[in-house]
C-alpha cells in the first residue's frame, strides 16, 4: 500500500518543482523531503526522481503517481469537506489572501463581523496579489482568495476553482486638485505612477493611455496604493486608482471618469473540493455582506 502522505511530497515537487520549495511548503528539510521520496520508490518498486544537474526531474512513472495522486487529495478533500458540513457553527482556520484595496475596503468590517457571528472561527490573512493569490489557492497554499479582472485583460482560469463575484469596483484618474487635467488626453504629458509590472493593473493602466494616444511617462513604481494616493496628491504623479481605494472615507484628490466608465471585476475564489466547508462559507458570505456596504464613487 502507498503511503499517501509521500505521494503528497510527490505531487508537491511535481508543482513547485525544487526540493527547497516543496520543503519549504510542507514544513520539511530538503533532506527530509529526499527521505520520503526514497522510500516511495523502494515502496513502488519504481525509480522516481532523475537527476539533471542540481534540480531533479520526475520520470514517467512518476508522474502516473502524481495524476493518481491529485485525484485520491481531491476525493480526500471532499471527505474533510463533509465531515465539517455537519458541524453546528463554522469553526477552525481560513487562510484568507487579499490585495491590498480590497483589504482597504473590506478586512476591517469582515473580521468585526465574524468575530461577533462565528467566534470560534479564525482567519489568517495574506496580503498577495491577485493572479498568484488564485494559483495558491488551486495549490491549496491558501484557502479562499479575493481577486480582480480588468476589463478586456484575462485571468488564468483554473477549473478546480469556484468563483463568486463580490462587486465591481470604478477605476478612474486621480489627479492633484490643483491640477490643470481635467481629462486622460490631458495626462498625456504628466508623470504617472503605476504598480509594478508584474501586476495586471499595470498592463491596463498602460492600455488606458495608449487607446487615449500616448505612452505614460512612468516616474514612480510602488505596489502600496497609499503611496499612489499620496504622490497624486501632492502633484508629483497621476494615477489610475479603483473605488475601493476610497471606501470609507473622502478621496484627497480630484477624480475624473474615464471614457466608458470602466470597472474591474473583484471577485472571491475557492477550490471546489472545499468551497461547501461552513468555514469558508461564512467568511465568503461575510466579505458579499461587507461589500454591499462598500459607497463606491
Amino acid at each position: 500500500m502507498l503511503d499517501v502522505r509521500k505521494l503528497r511530497v510527490l505531487q508537491e515537487l511535481s508543482a513547485r518543482g525544487t526540493l527547497a520549495e516543496t520543503a519549504d511548503v510542507l514544513g520539511y528539510t530538503p533532506s527530509a523531503v529526499s527521505q520520503q521520496l526514497t522510500a516511495l520508490e523502494k515502496e513502488c518498486g519504481h525509480r522516481l526522481l532523475l537527476k539533471q544537474g542540481r534540480t531533479v526531474a520526475l520520470t514517467p512513472k512518476a508522474r502516473i503517481l502524481v495524476e493518481h495522486t491529485e485525484k485520491i487529495l481531491h476525493e480526500l478533500t471532499l471527505a474533510q469537506t463533509a465531515l465539517e458540513s455537519t458541524d453546528d457553527s463554522p469553526a477552525g482556520t481560513v487562510r484568507l489572501a487579499i490585495f491590498q484595496t480590497a483589504a482597504m475596503a473590506l478586512l476591517t468590517d469582515t473580521l468585526e463581523a465574524l468575530a461577533d457571528t462565528h467566534p470560534d472561527l479564525k482567519v489568517e490573512v495574506l496580503q498577495r496579489e491577485p493572479e498568484a493569490a488564485l494559483e495558491h489557492t488551486y495549490m491549496r497554499d491558501v484557502d479562499l482568495v479575493i481577486a480582480e479582472q480588468y476589463p478586456h485583460h484575462a485571468v488564468r482560469e483554473f477549473a478546480e476553482l469556484d468563483s463568486r463575484p463580490l462587486n465591481e469596483d470604478p477605476v478612474m484618474l486621480a489627479v492633484a486638485p490643483e491640477s490643470e487635467v481635467y481629462s486622460i488626453a490631458d495626462a498625456a504629458n504628466a508623470p504617472w505612477v503605476m504598480e509594478t509590472r508584474s501586476n495586471a493593473s499595470r498592463s491596463w493602466a498602460e492600455h488606458v493611455c495608449r487607446s487615449a494616444g500616448f505612452e505614460p511617462d512612468v516616474r514612480f513604481e510602488f505596489d502600496d496604493v497609499r503611496t499612489h494616493i499620496d504622490l497624486v496628491e501632492c502633484g508629483q504623479a497621476v494615477g489610475l486608482l479603483p473605488g475601493f481605494a476610497w471606501a470609507g472615507s473622502t478621496p484627497r484628490v480630484r477624480l475624473i471618469e474615464l471614457p466608458n466608465l470602466p470597472h474591474r471585476r473583484v471577485f472571491t475564489s475557492a477550490r471546489r473540493d472545499m468551497a461547501q466547508r461552513p468555514a469558508i462559507e461564512a467568511v465568503r458570505r461575510a466579505l458579499e455582506i461587507s461589500a454591499m456596504k462598500v459607497k463606491l464613487l
